[in-house]
């Protein structure tokens, strides 16, 4: 049910795109950028959201396996709700 964290050490020059939300963390001398995903068929279908980040080493980055959305879904059915 939880995620977890992968870390990567890039080398210089090396890219990486990935989905936005899986994103955590990166050092300061790693190099992002973020671009939407281009084509209505991707954006509809395409699972990965709207955006996508391409990290550039040197440097570690760090992802997270499960997005902040994700992580709230999985969390609603426990969480107490007043009912009117």
């Amino acid at each position: 049910m939880d995620g977890s964290i992968k870390e990567l050490d890039l080398a210089p020059g090396e890219k990486l795109k990935v989905n936005t939300g899986n994103v955590a963390a990166f050092e300061k001398r790693v190099k992002y950028s973020v671009e939407t995903v281009k084509g209505f068929t991707n954006i509809l279908f395409g699972g990965e959201g709207l955006f996508l980040t391409t990290v550039e080493g040197p440097g570690k980055v760090w992802l997270q396996t499960m997005t902040a959305p994700s992580f709230a879904e999985k969390l609603a059915p426990f969480m107490p709700f007043k009912k009117d």
